[in-house]
């Protein structure tokens, strides 16, 4: 069954070719579309092209359909183009003439872009929550493991002290940076394009106020030329909101597979968490951070896809606006694996808590030896130049006893404040 089906069949390689992979995506999307047409149907039933007993029928209807998605037993087979010939069909098949009614109103247009819409408004909501279990999890790892100092390095070069408080509250702050973006995306999404229909509108006097308000979005798109603009829009605005978290989970993940190998051995692992080799009997490999990394890498990658898919279309409907769905769908789903694993695997770090004991890590201190030279009255230049000369003599003593204090330091990581931050989210 085909919504625009007008009585004669379309090649069967054009029809694999034009549904692509939208039966199985569109299973993340069906939940939606009931949403949408039950939302649709009562404001029918309001302006009086339904009455009272179609209205009520079609809506019963539409929640049985929804408790088989949400059981799983939903299912859209090759003889239907998509969910939304799916879900017609069996309304129709239940309610003969009443079903046919549904479709009042509206193109498979607005359909899509609103089912996107609130499953994007919902993914995003779980993303968030998700960030933050991680968030919590690294600031509790910040308080517990706070006066364990860590070497921190500029080039890959032994730099200055850090520890893993700064460490794990680094990445935590960073989290809350990548939120905002979220929260910006969710904006996009919290805007009802339904009614837009086509693109043009419609001649019916259709309350979209009303369905605004009953699929609980804040905003109407007014304008419903803007409103099918919208597509490719909004999925872009969510996948810059996944790639600034890929960006960090990344960023993270790279660390980890760093502090795990013996020549730094920061960090540590239960076995259980690791994978051996086949044939080096020794081997703990960090896959589960290395494939993090991967997925996460290619998560920064989705918006540029969106923008070679949608860049240059003009206003209007373009079928090229079908790909975007297997673009963002996969993405929410690998962006939401990558933070629910590196929660689970973090719950269990072990942390080396003898690391600047090895003399290799004893030019971490020289900024801070030189520091109280400065403060005992030698000017800063003079300061360096002895501290280069004794570095070059081997003749330096590290001063290990380190006072950093000032806002966001190792001595004063403001965990506080950074909590207090993320509250305001």
């Amino acid at each position: 069954m085909k919504l625009w089906d007008k009585g004669f069949s379309t090649d069967q390689k054009i029809d694999r070719f034009t549904v692509g992979d939208d039966r199985e995506l569109d299973l993340f999307l069906a939940k939606y579309d009931v949403i949408a047409s039950s939302a649709h149907a009562k404001m029918l039933g309001k302006i009086g092209l339904l009455t009272k007993e179609e209205t009520t029928s079609l809506v019963e209807a539409l929640s049985a359909i929804g408790k088989t998605i949400e059981a799983g037993t939903f299912v859209i087979e090759d003889s239907f183009e998509d969910m939304h010939s799916k879900i017609e069909f069996l309304l129709i098949e239940k309610l003969g003439d009443t079903g046919k009614k549904i479709h009042t109103a509206r193109s498979r247009n607005d359909q899509v872009l609103v089912a996107m819409h609130l499953y994007l408004k919902d993914e995003l909501t779980e993303i968030k929550v998700q960030t933050k279990a991680l968030f919590t999890l690294l600031m509790n790892l910040a308080e517990q493991y706070k006066e364990v100092l860590l070497p921190g390095y500029t080039h890959l070069q032994i730099a200055m002290p850090s520890s893993f408080g700064l460490w794990f509250s680094a990445y935590a702050e960073s989290l809350i940076d990548d939120l905002y973006f979220i929260e910006a995306a969710y904006k996009v999404a919290d805007q009802n394009p339904l009614g837009s229909a086509a693109g043009y509108g419609s001649s019916f006097d259709i309350d979209r106020s009303f369905t605004t308000q009953e699929m609980g979005f804040t905003s109407l798109k007014y304008n419903v030329v803007a409103a099918q603009m919208g597509r490719g829009k909004v999925e872009k605005a969510a996948a810059f909101g996944i790639s600034t978290i890929a960006a960090t989970l990344s960023k993270m993940a790279m660390d980890i597979c760093l502090y795990m190998s013996q020549n730094f051995n920061f960090i540590s692992f239960p076995d259980e968490l690791t994978t051996g080799s086949s044939i080096m009997p020794h081997k703990k490999n960090p896959d589960v951070f290395e494939l993090v990394r991967g997925k996460c890498n290619k998560l920064q990658a989705i918006p540029n896809q969106l923008t070679l898919v949608i860049n240059n279309l003009p206003s209007g409907y373009h079928r090229d606006l079908q790909l975007v769905k297997e673009i963002i769908v996969p993405a929410i789903q690998d962006t939401k694996a990558c933070l629910e694993i590196l929660t689970f695997s973090l719950k269990e770090v072990k942390v080396n808590n003898t690391i600047l004991e090895d003399p290799k890590y004893d030019y971490l201190f020289s900024v801070d030896t030189l520091n109280e030279l400065v403060q005992n009255g030698m000017p800063f230049r003079d300061a360096y130049k002895q501290m280069g000369s004794e570095i070059q003599a081997g003749t330096f003593t590290p001063k290990r006893d380190i006072q950093h204090t000032h806002e966001g330091s190792l001595g004063n990581l403001c965990l506080e404040e950074i909590q207090q931050k993320m509250e305001k989210n």
